[in-house]
């Protein structure tokens, strides 16, 4: 069969291949993986089916029916992969920006009934057509910076059919437009009003009435583990319930302190352990073992940047470490409302210590292991969905370098040619 698509004479071909094929990257191994000078990836359908440089092309396959694309020296590399989003939600947070820059913190507006209960009241009001809408608006902002796949969570409704609407939402929007979207359940974000009080029979409540509803139907359970929301024992026994009932575990944790989320999830099996900025380096060793290089660390450095906090994860020392690294936005109406991944990339890069070789395992290969797609994206190998980026710089070197600046050319997901930002 002839290839359907060819990108040709790219400059750099970064294939994030190379790595061991059973794990993410880590170690050595994250920012050790193959790039091909004037390369070339050829696709049939919505397949990559040939990877290699250009002197290896097999002409024959190149019919008057292949599109080409014309890379003319410029960086070619796989689809952003963002692993940690809440992308559907009523309302946003804007006035309470103005709080934050005049120095109240992120626990205390959320204690005065602001922050994530503040986002639950606009959500609850919204109707399920105008949450589609808003995440089908936020999936084409995604679409138009090279993201193309993205994990959703639900955690603004806060009660049983707000919640499902969450996930329902989140679902069609992933239909209706070409972006992948793979689905989190996240009813236990914080203690909604009507729970005061009584977090753990809050928790017993999803467990029992939410998550038989959600079979087939999310990929991953979620919790926040931090003061003001669920402990690390009321964290355990949910996952536990989870875990049982089938799901994939991930935690918010290490956001704020150290109160030992991260290593008690990762025990469990937890696919992520997201946000991690107070997570140490000698218990970032303690989950690489004890996960054999399973767990991904997802950091999120626009949310310290957006908070006008200090404390940054330790990215260069959890690599170090042997734990794998992902990077996301985060992006939420209160802590990061901002979908600009390469921004996010970048201050990985200024603030956590990675280096741009390891910031960009971070957003694709490892970001799909971080919600179990790494078998269908994340890095240019044949066999895998067509999801490819062209870049208007010509070196890898360069993606950090132009701060916050969007240097995606063209998008192309599975095979076909989506968007090309102005």
């Amino acid at each position: 069969m002839a290839y359907s698509l060819l990108i040709r004479h790219c400059g750099q071909l970064l294939t994030l291949a190379g790595g061991p094929p059973d794990r993410p990257l880590a170690g050595e191994d994250q920012r050790n993986w193959r790039i091909i000078p004037d390369g070339y990836v050829a696709c049939e359908g919505d397949q990559i089916v040939a990877v290699g440089p250009m002197q290896e092309l097999d002409r024959a396959q190149v019919t008057g029916g292949t599109a080409i694309v014309e890379a003319h020296g410029r960086v070619v590399m796989p689809g952003l992969v963002e692993c940690h989003t809440h992308l559907v939600f009523g309302g946003n947070r804007a006035h309470e920006f103005q709080r934050k820059l005049k120095g109240e913190a992120y626990l205390d507006i959320l204690a005065s009934g602001g922050g994530i209960l503040s986002t639950v009241r606009a959500t609850r009001a919204a109707s399920e057509e105008d949450l589609l809408r808003n995440a089908l608006h936020h999936l084409a902002g995604f679409r138009h910076y090279g993201v193309t796949t993205v994990e959703a969570k639900s955690g603004y409704g806060l009660d049983r059919e707000t919640e499902l609407a969450l996930v329902r939402a989140a679902g069609t929007a992933g239909h209706r437009q070409e972006v992948r979207v793979v689905r989190t359940f996240l009813g236990a974000h914080v203690v909604p009003p009507e729970f005061q009080g009584r977090a753990a029979e809050y928790l017993d409540f999803l467990a029992s009435d939410v998550l038989p509803a959600l079979h087939g139907v999310a990929d991953f359970v979620d919790i926040f583990c931090e003061a003001g929301a669920f402990s690390v024992e009321q964290s355990r026994s949910y996952l536990q319930k989870a875990k049982a009932q089938g799901f994939r575990l991930k935690i918010h944790a290490e956001q704020l302190h150290d109160l030992g989320g991260c290593e008690m999830a990762a025990a469990l099996g937890a696919t992520s352990i997201d946000h991690c900025d107070y997570l140490t380096p000698e218990a970032a060793a303690r989950i690489a073992h004890v996960s054999d290089g399973h767990t991904v660390a997802v950091l999120l450095p626009l949310v310290p940047l957006f908070l006008r906090q200090e404390k940054y994860a330790p990215g260069r020392q959890f690599i170090d470490a042997g734990l794998p690294v992902a990077v996301s936005t985060d992006f939420n109406p209160g802590s990061c409302p901002s979908k600009n991944l390469w921004l996010a990339l970048a201050v990985a890069c200024l603030k956590m210590g990675l280096t741009p070789l390891e910031a960009i395992a971070a957003v694709t290969l490892n970001a799909a292991w971080a919600i179990g797609q790494e078998q269908l994206c994340g890095s240019l190998e044949p066999g895998k969905r067509a999801d490819i980026l062209l870049l208007e710089v010509p070196t890898y070197q360069e993606i950090p370098y132009w701060l916050g600046e969007n240097p995606v050319r063209e998008v192309i997901i599975g095979g076909v040619r989506i968007e090309r930002p102005e």
